[in-house]
């Protein structure tokens, strides 16, 4: 930007990545407006952040139009959790597809790059392990994952449309599992999950015979991939896979929470939901190649961190979450 302050737009930005997103991009000094409609997203995640002067917060619902000025789109608005998108999934996947188009219709009038949060879900219950971006998918189009699903290919579409009609600059990631502090409690997915039932004392849940397994990305490695992506030059479009390639079965996950909480709960079974799948772990040979990028902190770490965010937030302490980890 040649020394010129950038501005940049996150769509939920109060969210569990969002808000991590909006940090570094302040810290990093540029404009931030956050915008979100709080279905998912708090204000308790930008407690740091409400009286920086370059950062803004703008409650709007991104299923109707927005006009704004900005240099940067990072489209991260959508429920990502089971449990909530599947709470309104009309909403939900008005939420992906209008979304997608009021945010592509922004950045077409601005000329703005934009960046795409997509999911792993776009591969449904795969067949091909690891995933490549250039796997299509094995997606039930009627199924209560679907709205999501479904909501996030379609707006892979869109993006795509758009850079072809256009000539939109467009950036998509998909996401991975990721993790770390500033999930929600009760958002049902499985790290957050196994660890408020350790620290409750209560039994862990798991769905099927835990051998299904699931990689685990950190939220702060995560981020990095999200600025390096939208930091690439315009002949870079993606998709790119982000995520970490390490597979973990359910019930080792369940094991090593409990370790490290020092909690006595024990593990309850229950049957797989519908169109659960039973291995999601992604190729990042492109984020390696492309981004220079590769998951730096380890599970163990990773977990010890977003552990001590649930313990305060069990408490009753501040949710704001702490600070950057290291490798390890």
């Amino acid at each position: 930007m040649g020394g010129v302050r950038r501005r940049v737009l996150v769509t939920g930005g109060a969210g569990f990545l969002g808000s991590h997103l909006c940090d570094r991009l302040i810290a990093r000094g540029d404009d931030v407006l956050c915008v979100d409609n709080f279905y998912t997203g708090t204000k308790d995640n930008l407690a740091a952040l409400l009286a920086v002067p370059t950062f803004e917060l703008m409650r709007h619902d991104v299923t109707f139009p927005l006009y704004v000025e900005v240099d940067e789109i990072y489209n991260l608005a959508c429920p990502a959790s089971p449990i909530h998108y599947q709470y309104d999934p009309v909403q939900t996947t008005k939420t992906s597809v209008h979304g997608a188009i009021n945010m592509l219709g922004l950045a077409k009038r601005l000329k703005a790059k934009i960046l795409q949060a997509s999911t792993s879900e776009v591969y449904g219950d795969p067949s091909v392990h690891p995933q490549p971006e250039e796997y299509w998918g094995n997606v039930n189009p009627i199924g209560p994952r679907a709205c999501y699903d479904e909501g996030k290919r379609c707006a892979e579409t869109l993006f795509f449309d758009y850079h072809r009609q256009h000539r939109l600059r467009i950036k998509v990631l998909r996401i991975f599992n990721t993790y770390g502090p500033r999930m929600h409690p009760n958002d049902g997915r499985v790290v957050s999950n196994f660890i408020v039932a350790a620290l409750r004392g209560e039994p862990i849940t798991i769905y099927g015979d835990g051998r299904q397994t699931r990689s685990f990305c950190h939220v702060d490695d995560m981020v990095e991939a999200m600025i390096r992506m939208m930091d690439t030059g315009d002949d870079v479009t993606g998709p790119i896979n982000v995520g970490n390639p390490m597979r973990t079965p359910v019930a080792e996950l369940a094991e090593l929470v409990i370790e490290l909480t020092g909690s006595r709960s024990s593990l309850a079974f229950q049957p797989l939901p519908e169109d659960d799948p039973m291995q999601r772990c992604p190729d990042i040979t492109k984020a390696r190649r492309i981004l220079d990028w590769a998951p730096t902190v380890g599970l163990r770490r990773g977990l010890e961190a977003t552990i001590a965010y649930f313990e305060g937030v069990l408490s009753g302490a501040s949710s704001a979450g702490g600070p950057p980890l290291r490798p390890a």
